[in-house]
């Protein structure tokens, strides 16, 4: 059976637990950003807002049409208009808590909740813009969409990241193989004279680096688990920044991780070590 040599042997353990390292946070990320995206775009579904913007005299007159509309609408479980203090809650994070708004032209707002049937936002438009001349309804679209696509494009450079990873894993794994079987040309020499074939040689390289890829990434995994548990817990004001970690079954990309790289380099070591021993005829 011929070794590899110990810097191969290292370098492979090394690259195998930094990639893997790496592959950890670039799942956890990728997972974090659709979880939020999923979050955000749930409080925001089945829910809009209708915007009343009128002189403080027709206020109160434009706000009591704009209900009346809204509660004969199919589709809409109700709808109620905000108190100046829900209001000033809604601003507090921009303008300090002590905003007087009633002392300020801001629009009243109401908050619509929708049935899961849902309703039609034209038609209410429509019905608006003749009733109520002031009022501007956001169905919350222009808001879902642009998450649903961060959310995809965020997922996809995940992949990206993985299949990267993969492939730098693959080419670090290769050049320790053929450095491995170069150093011991002599060796494989000595075996074949004495009968010993290539797929024999050939397979004791690809056992002893794919078991480093497989122990190499399996630490990697585990020390990018516990940097991951060490982070902050998910919280409302960090966002997806809080939040990074596995949840449920996406727990299974630690056990993953390591088996893909040792698939990686079982392959990446076959095609170094067939290739390498031809060179060495």
């Amino acid at each position: 059976m011929v070794p590899p040599t110990g810097f191969t042997a290292r370098l492979t353990l090394f690259a195998s637990a930094a990639m893997a390292f790496l592959a950890v946070f670039a799942i956890a990320l990728s997972l974090a950003s659709g979880r939020l995206a999923q979050r955000w775009g749930q409080e925001l579904a089945q829910s809009s807002t209708l915007r009343i913007s009128a002189p403080a005299e027709q206020m109160a007159a434009q706000t009591a049409a704009a209900l009346k509309v809204l509660e004969t609408t199919p589709g809409i479980a109700q709808a109620t208009a905000m108190s100046p203090d829900e209001q000033r809650a809604l601003l507090a994070p921009w303008f300090g808590p002590d905003l007087p708004v009633e002392d300020l032209p801001i629009p009243q707002l109401i908050a619509i909740e929708e049935t899961p049937e849902g309703y039609d936002a034209a038609g209410l438009r429509l019905r608006l813009q003749a009733e109520v001349p002031g009022a501007i309804l956001d169905d919350h679209t222009r808001w879902r969409k642009p998450l649903q696509q961060a959310a995809g494009r965020l997922r996809l450079l995940g992949l990206l990241s993985i299949g990267l990873i993969a492939l730098v894993t693959a080419a670090m794994i290769t050049l320790a193989a053929q450095a491995a079987l170069a150093a011991n040309a002599k060796i494989i020499a000595v075996l074949r004279l004495v009968g010993a074939q290539d797929s024999y040689i050939a397979k004791a390289f690809v056992r002893r680096f794919t078991l480093r890829a497989l122990y190499g990434a399996t630490a990697g995994s585990f020390v990018g688990f516990l940097a991951l548990f060490l982070l902050p817990a998910a919280q409302e004001q960090g966002g997806f920044l809080t939040g990074l970690g596995f949840q449920g079954l996406s727990a299974a990309w630690l056990l993953l991780i390591p088996i893909l790289a040792a698939i990686v380099g079982f392959i990446a070591t076959g095609t170094a070590a067939r290739r390498t021993l031809k060179e060495l005829r």
